[in-house]
């Protein structure tokens, strides 16, 4: 069984604005001198892991990603019908276990039931909690020492084995990521444009003002992005508990969603939906690298008639150089191109799980 699976994905997104940075405007970065769009792995890994895809394919073996576990585990006190005041302390007692919870507020209410910093609950921690809440409201009575054992280390979710989590608090509970996952770069220089746009009021029938009812602007830029993506399959089984079935399960839905599934940023203002044109996966037990220098000389569309076959020639000429150099980079490779219409999703997600 190989230990790495490496993803080189290439798609081609038109006009959008995916990822955006603090001023609205698409992300970018300089690599070769130029300047880059940007998709920023944090970006991608929520795309994938909260895509509709992703979710049907692995249900309820997915974690919960939040601060807000103290004020769900109030809401089931109350609910239950246990006194205020005990259903604050207890909650305390519970959520602290995920994280240090925030001091209070004055002007907010019950700041001190939410953690401090976003925690990765598992399915099996949130029974836990279920049954410990429940247990609580039956008898009346605060938690137990023995009965906040509640973190889990071999029951975790497909997502938290994949991206991984950190407990400052309770270290030994950590989880380390088995997926990796690069900021997507575009293969080319990038100019980011800026659309200005109006709207109309449909009861204005301009009798006495012509003027839009709203004036506004956007940015945005097109691009033929390359991403990177690499898991560690051994890793990937551990976090799982040994549990090589649903390992296999993850691999398939990850790829399937990384192929298909495009960050939501601005896409009722664009509808920039993508596949990938281009998908080279591989395993084996090699070290894992990167195919990025492929594009540190930017493909020139002024140089390029044949943009996308370009830039997949560029990668096949990278991972072949560096075959050549250090020896095969990897024991088995497939393929999926759709300007050559060679391979199929099928087969792409065979060959990963």
């Amino acid at each position: 069984m190989s230990r790495f699976i490496q993803l080189h994905l290439l798609t081609a997104y038109p006009p959008a604005n995916l990822n955006r940075d603090d001023q609205g405007s698409p992300k970018t970065a300089k690599m070769g001198g130029y300047d880059r769009l940007r998709v920023s792995s944090q970006c991608l890994k929520r795309t994938w892991r909260t895509s509709d895809l992703f979710q049907a394919a692995m249900g309820e073996h997915l974690g919960t990603r939040t601060k807000l576990l103290g004020i769900d585990i109030y809401n089931q006190f109350i609910t239950g019908e246990t006194k205020e005041k005990d259903a604050r302390e207890w909650t305390k007692a519970i959520a602290g276990v995920f994280g240090a919870l925030k001091k209070p507020e004055k002007d907010k209410p019950m700041p001190e039931l939410e953690i401090e910093q976003l925690v990765h609950v598992s399915p099996a921690e949130q029974q836990a909690i279920k049954a410990l809440t429940t247990k609580l409201i039956e008898e009346q009575r605060a938690p137990e020492k023995d009965e906040l054992n509640l973190l889990r280390l071999n029951e975790q979710a497909v997502d938290i084995a994949l991206f991984g989590r950190m407990l400052a608090s309770s270290p030994a509970f950590n989880i380390e990521a088995a997926c990796q996952v690069a900021h997507a770069i575009s293969v080319h220089p990038v100019v980011i444009e800026d659309d200005y746009f109006t709207a109309v009021d449909d009861l204005n029938k301009g009798l006495e003002d012509m003027g839009a009812a709203h004036i506004g602007e956007t940015r945005f830029a097109a691009g033929l992005f390359y991403a990177y993506v690499c898991i560690n399959r051994e890793l990937l089984i551990k976090n799982l508990g040994g549990n090589t079935h649903l390992a296999a399960r993850a691999i398939r839905a990850l790829t399937e969603a990384a192929v298909k599934v495009a960050p939501e940023g601005k896409q009722n203002s664009f509808a920039s939906r993508a596949y990938a044109s281009y998908v080279l996966a591989e395993k084996g037990d090699q070290q894992p690298r990167s195919l990025s220098v492929a594009y540190l000389k930017p493909i020139n569309h002024r140089d390029n008639e044949d943009f996308i076959n370009d830039a997949i020639k560029a990668l096949i000429q990278q991972k072949d150089s560096f075959d050549a150099v250090y020896d095969a980079c990897a024991d088995r490779r497939y393929e999926l191109n759709v300007p050559n219409r060679q391979g199929t999703m099928a087969g792409l997600l065979d060959f990963v799980s």
